[in-house]
């Protein structure tokens, strides 16, 4: 049973009702949110407060968040399954849901003005991020868009709602136009973690036999098909990675965890002889069909489909050599505790392909665990150059596309590192 705690020396919780339901956080996260976070952990929810005459919090309610002394920090999305418990969507207290779907039509526009700046549509590029979640101030938002298809994750219990899908809707098709289907496409961690349901079937608008396009990343065709692949589909996030990586690769290629051939592609432009490694043959395969699009590279590709540590000791025990290696692994690290097996993991490729490449080679070594900052994944990097002997140069030290903008005072946001590196 939850109980209104009384603030020192200020107003009871509970008696804020004008702003309807409500949550007292800690000290500790309301200084975060004082300090630009958007997240209120369920651990630093010290009570919730039901409106007047309910007897509980509906789960993806707007609900105002105060401090210990009733002090009113914003309003939030309130989930009450994940640990995230409380996304803020706005500094104004007592937001109703009509002023934020109002709020949520001008911050789409918004963020398709920034991507018309960022990243225009061009026969050479024509896929990019439209909306990243937090990064433009629409938590729990995320929309990606492949030439003609664009599709939407609602990662929320207070987003994956009607109202917001058809807001959605209306604000893409005025601003797109005709010829582009919108298709909605749950994460299926984030649907357990929030306990959602599954989306009607059929696009929320367009073309309902539109599920496949191909698009196109600097100058380079991919397949993108809205119903498989990782996530929303291709990493758009490497999208100027992918470019800068090939400006330094030559000679022999090797590109770990290279998922549809993102990398092995763009390095295929410069490199004489390319292998591209991954674990899903599905994922594989796809790689192999966007080779068939882009029929002008300089090297073959060939596809393996292997544990990429298990083939990372095999080819250094036979002696194998390169002289571009790309590693993009998942994310070893999806939680806090997880970081310290990610660190182990990231020093074992890292040094395996230090000792593997020629002497004058090219590393691009990437993560995209947030809960890995740069300064720790770096340091691997640093320890494994010192176990291998090697001189590593660091010529370059990337991020994600800007279509992919970090919030400096949400952390999270800036969760993709790339070193590209020369190994004498």
């Amino acid at each position: 049973m939850l109980h209104t705690r009384v603030d020192r020396g200020g107003p009871r919780v509970g008696e804020a009702q004008e702003f309807g339901p409500a949550a007292a956080v800690t000290r500790r996260a309301a200084d975060r949110l004082r300090a630009g976070h958007l997240w209120v952990y369920r651990s630093d929810v010290e009570v919730f407060v039901p409106h007047t005459g309910s007897t509980g919090i509906a789960p993806g309610s707007l609900v105002t968040v105060m401090d210990g002394r009733g002090m009113p920090l914003g309003t939030a999305i309130y989930s009450d399954t994940s640990q995230i418990a409380l996304r803020l969507i706005s500094a104004k207290a007592g937001v109703t849901r009509a002023d934020y779907l109002a709020e949520v039509r001008v911050r789409v526009g918004a963020a398709l003005d920034l991507r018309a700046e960022l990243a225009p549509e061009s026969a050479d590029n024509n896929a990019c991020r439209l909306i990243f979640s937090e990064a433009d101030n629409l938590p729990g938002v995320v929309a990606d868009r492949y030439n003609d298809l664009v599709v939407l994750q609602l990662l929320t219990q207070g987003t994956a709602q009607q109202d917001v899908r058809e807001v959605l809707a209306e604000v893409f098709a005025e601003r797109l136009g005709a010829g582009v289907t919108l298709w909605e496409r749950p994460d299926a961690r984030m649907r357990e973690l929030e306990h959602l349901d599954a989306p009607k079937g059929g696009p929320l608008f367009g073309d309902a036999e539109k599920t496949a396009t191909v698009f196109s990343i600097n100058g380079l065709q991919f397949n993108f098909d809205a119903g498989s692949g990782q996530k929303t589909g291709a990493f758009l996030d490497q999208r100027l990675n992918y470019a800068a990586a090939a400006r330094y690769a030559k000679g022999a290629g090797l590109d770990v965890c290279t998922y549809q051939g993102g990398f092995a592609l763009h390095l295929a432009q410069t490199c004489d002889r390319m292998t591209g490694v991954d674990a899903s043959r599905g994922a594989l395969e796809v790689a192999d069909r966007n080779a068939e699009l882009n029929p002008n590279l300089r090297a073959e590709v060939d596809w393996i489909e292997a544990d990429a540590f298990e083939l990372l000791r095999e080819f250094e025990t036979s002696g194998q050599r390169f002289d571009t290696i790309v590693l993009d692994p998942p994310a070893f690290a999806k939680s806090k505790r997880a970081a310290e097996g990610a660190l182990r993991g990231y020093k074992e490729m890292n040094l395996r392909a230090m000792k593997m490449l020629r002497p004058g080679g090219t590393l691009v070594t990437c993560s995209c665990s947030h809960h890995v900052p740069l300064v720790e994944f770096t340091e691997v990097v640093t320890a494994s150059a010192s176990d291998a002997g090697r001189r590593v140069q660091v010529l370059e030290v990337r991020g994600a596309a800007p279509d992919h903008p970090a919030v400096l005072t949400l952390a999270e946001t800036s969760y993709l590192k790339c070193l590209i590196c020369r190994v004498g």
